[in-house]
């Protein structure tokens, strides 16, 4: 494993559907998934109440691919 390889911040992206056909992604840290994808949910809604993605109502949310920054 290279060095540059070890420092990457790996994030998982997910996409956010909404009932009225937008959608938004985002990105979670692998340690905070320890439990499974469905906790993804729970930081959907923390990061609307935040304002960080829109309002609406969810109708799915979806693993999209690992990526590394």
């Amino acid at each position: 494993m290279s060095f540059d390889t070890r420092r990457r911040d790996h994030t998982i992206m997910f996409v956010v559907s909404y009932e009225d056909g937008q959608t938004a992604y985002i990105t979670v840290r692998p340690k905070l998934l320890e439990h499974g994808d469905h906790v993804v949910r729970g930081i959907v809604r923390e990061r609307q109440a935040k304002g960080e993605i829109p309002e609406g109502e969810i109708k799915g949310v979806k693993r999209v691919r690992e990526r590394s920054t």
